[in-house]
């Protein structure tokens, strides 16, 4: 069998600290993220207990080659979607609706990117969200 080496291949970087989100129609605007020196980028969003049957937390991934001046991102460079990786209004089930964890990735050819999170529920949420890097140009990555 191969040796696999996924621990020195990526760097994970914090984009939102665990943060309750949920004052109704406000959000969590995420760090901005360089890409250089890396070909692909995955946003881990994990979603907590949520106690809002009617919440809807949306994602949007937004990229620039200037951090100032970042659009969204067009759908055909996102690897999953945006609602995919938001969850829509729901009974909240552990590991399906609340206590999960989604996942939508980059490939498109802007240096900078960044992921918010907003919510409709007016009790805090907590999310948090991490960009994994990978496919670096130099390895080993820093730990």
């Amino acid at each position: 069998m191969a040796y696999r080496d996924m621990h020195n291949n990526v760097d994970i970087i914090r984009v939102i600290p665990p943060v309750a989100v949920g004052t109704t129609g406000t959000g969590q605007t995420g760090s901005v993220i360089d890409t250089r020196g890396y070909d692909s980028v995955e946003f881990d969003i994990a979603y907590g207990a949520i106690t809002a049957t009617g919440a809807v937390f949306s994602v949007t991934v937004l990229e620039g080659d200037a951090t100032g001046s970042l659009t969204s991102v067009a759908d055909a460079d996102l690897l999953g979607t945006e609602a995919g990786a938001g969850l829509a209004a729901a009974a909240r089930v552990d590991n399906s609706t609340e206590n999960v964890t989604k996942r939508i990735g980059y490939r498109g050819g802007s240096r900078y990117v960044r992921v918010d999170v907003s919510s409709t529920a007016t009790a805090g949420t907590p999310v948090a969200v991490n960009a994994i890097l990978g496919r670096p140009h130099r390895a080993a990555v820093a730990t």
